[in-house]
């Protein structure tokens, strides 16, 4: 069964995490994706280590944990497009793509002839997708573009972390590289929608990413707030603007998240808890009522909470259908049988560490289900393969460009 994007070719020439992550997230769909990397070093990831995988042997190999998160079913091809040669491989490669993906700064590939307007000319049908930290346009479109620096300056940063003059108060990020992932996730969400407009018309197109756009994007509830209001939220550390209580609550052992939704929710909770007057307060007995009246209800609530062992009340509250659940480590995620169940670890055979594991694709197709071809490549494995196959290229030719540190 081939998957559903398996009729297409992808030239990914992005680097680090938001580029890569839509390059992998086409892969697992069935795309063959060709990542043109630097010969000699590749991918800045790969050595953003350790950790780094280990051999049968207990030994570090060269493939850090990072570059693996982001690359698995492509190819590595290592391109020198700096020189007039490299910049003919990759032409040549992009006239055979339907997608290409980059994110050099903005005009950082019009000098090698590898920016769109170059590229749509041998190939009229391409889809173009450049990521950048703020765009192709604007005050900051020459300035770099980081996760960190766009979460603080997309307002993400300003909501997450606990209130000034609480204890570790003030801004934090999130703990993965949010913006990154998104901006992959919504650059994939882009090519798709240009594939399909092809579909109709034949027309490639060109897609302007910036990380910025999609921090502010993702705001949300958040943004509408302000936009609502005027008012900027403020940080609420582990509680919601918007639904009460909906935030961490300590236990007798330990802490738990409690998310109440609804108003049958809540009154199903003071009936487990013991505490069925608070349900009928007229303070609480709507969240409406309940956000107006944070301040009193909160202190009540914890106070009854951790009367009991966490584990008890998850399952005093699981059993009455009240949203809750633990604070899971990552030791505890994988280990969850909710999510092996559902294939969220996954291992791939490869060949310096005899195989990696990989974080499952939450993508679940019934017809053209995801399909995990091969892990992430080693630097440069592809190089000869792709190049016979695609352009025709002879072991003559092979042996003279990679003498000359074309490839």
């Amino acid at each position: 069964m081939s998957g559903a994007l398996s009729h297409l070719r992808v030239l990914d020439l992005s680097r680090v995490l938001a580029g890569p992550w839509a390059g992998q997230t086409l892969a697992d769909l069935g795309a063959e994706v060709i990542k043109i990397e630097r010969p000699g070093r590749g991918d800045d990831t790969r050595h953003w280590g350790p950790p780094y995988a280990h051999d049968a042997n207990g030994a570090a190999t060269s493939e850090s944990a990072y570059f693996l998160c982001a690359n698995r079913g492509k190819r590595s091809v290592t391109v020198d497009i700096t020189r007039p040669e490299g910049q003919a491989i990759v032409r040549a490669l992009a006239a055979q793509a339907d997608v290409v993906l980059e994110n050099y700064k903005v005009g950082g590939l019009k000098k090698y002839g590898l920016d769109y307007h170059s590229l749509r000319v041998v190939n009229p049908r391409l889809i173009y997708c450049s990521v950048t930290g703020f765009g192709q346009n604007g005050p900051y479109k020459n300035l770099p573009g980081y996760d960190f620096m766009i979460q603080g300056m997309g307002g993400l940063m300003s909501l997450t972390g606990q209130p000034d003059g609480e204890p570790g108060g003030g801004p934090v990020k999130v703990g993965v590289a949010l913006a990154d992932v998104m901006t992959g996730l919504y650059a994939t969400i882009g090519v798709l929608a240009a594939l399909a407009h092809r579909e109709r018309s034949g027309e490639g197109q060109y897609i302007d990413m910036a990380l910025l756009d999609v921090q502010v994007a993702v705001l949300a509830n958040q943004a509408m707030n302000y936009l609502t209001t005027g008012v900027p939220p403020q940080r609420l550390g582990n509680a919601h603007p918007n639904i009460v209580p909906y935030q961490t609550f300590a236990a007798a052992d330990g802490h738990l998240i409690l998310a109440v939704g609804n108003d049958d929710q809540f009154r199903r909770f003071c009936t487990v808890a013991g505490c069925s007057e608070l349900a009928d307060d007229p303070r609480f007995h709507s969240n409406s009522a309940r956000v107006a009246h944070r301040a009193e209800l909160i202190p009540l609530l914890a106070a009854r909470l951790r009367e009991r062992p966490r584990d008890r009340w998850l399952a005093e509250l699981g059993a009455a259908n009240v949203p809750c659940g633990p604070i899971n480590t990552l030791d505890q995620v994988f280990a969850d049988p909710q999510v092996r169940y559902r294939g969220m670890h996954v291992e791939l055979p490869h060949p310096l560490a005899g195989s990696v594991p990989a974080v499952g694709s939450p993508l679940k197709l019934s017809a053209t289900p995801v399909e995990y071809r091969s892990a992430p490549p080693t630097l440069g494995s592809d190089t000869e393969a792709v190049l016979r196959e695609r352009l025709g290229y002879s072991a003559a030719d092979l042996a003279r460009l990679q003498a000359a540190g074309v490839i």
